[in-house]
């Protein structure tokens, strides 16, 4: 951990091919609105791009160890293989690369207690990680698409928080938060708690209860300058 008057926050961000200006290029990149709502919460953020995983666990031990505290962001589906199934028709935008790259950074976050909040994907990831499941496509489970009206479109879904969880303490007991996602948490990881559920019983918060602060929400709150939960990420580092 960096010892430092602002926390340093690290931001997950993914290779893809992106234009700007004349350019037309595989990039790292992350939407900005992370960026702005780490930098609101107090922090300062530094991007983290995708690790070479022929060097994973060195790699992230040494991101990790510059940080205070680490962001994992949304993005594709994440393997299917990793969790013991085969991809569901549905199941897209996946990339081993930044799989293995991102939990080499979480099991390197996670040995040095280091504050995660992990968003949408990264909820996912956290949960695949500690050896759970997903419901690779969530109309399949609960026979509507309110969680994601359509690709690269949010819904405002109402979740429950339980009594007394880091979640309800950040976001009380009920809240609308902006989702857009098509798949869930199915079986969760060892020591992950569900803490928040949608209406129709779909998981949509985890909490690490053993750890210091590792939270992880299905939905995105840097979408609509919700800024309570890079708070509470913030406040934690100490």
């Amino acid at each position: 951990m960096l010892s430092s008057a602002v926390p340093v926050v690290g931001v997950t961000t993914y290779c893809q091919q992106a234009s700007w200006g004349p350019w037309d290029r595989v990039a790292a990149l992350v939407p900005a609105t992370y960026v702005a709502s780490v930098a609101a919460a107090g922090a300062r953020p530094v991007l983290v791009p995708p690790c070479d995983v022929r060097h994973g666990e060195e790699a992230a031990a040494a991101v990790v160890d510059a940080l205070d505290a680490l962001v994992l962001a949304g993005g594709g589906d994440i393997d299917p293989a990793r969790y013991g199934q085969a991809a569901h028709a549905a199941t897209a935008g996946v990339d081993p690369g930044r799989d293995a790259s991102e939990m080499a950074l979480l099991q390197a976050a996670l040995a040095a207690d280091l504050p995660v909040l992990a968003i949408c994907r990264g909820m996912q990831l956290l949960n695949v990680h500690l050896g759970g499941t997903l419901i690779q496509h969530v109309p399949d489970a609960v026979g509507h698409a309110g969680h994601q009206p359509a690709a690269g479109c949010f819904a405002e879904v109402e979740v429950r928080t339980e009594a007394g969880s880091l979640a309800a303490d950040v976001v009380g007991a009920s809240t609308v938060v902006r989702c857009s996602h098509h798949q869930a948490v199915a079986e969760t990881g060892a020591g992950l708690a569900v803490t928040a559920r949608a209406e129709d019983g779909l998981v949509e918060a985890v909490e690490l209860t053993a750890a210091r602060f590792v939270l992880g929400v299905q939905w995105h709150p840097e979408e609509n300058g919700d800024v309570r939960l890079f708070d509470a990420l913030v406040d934690s580092v100490g």
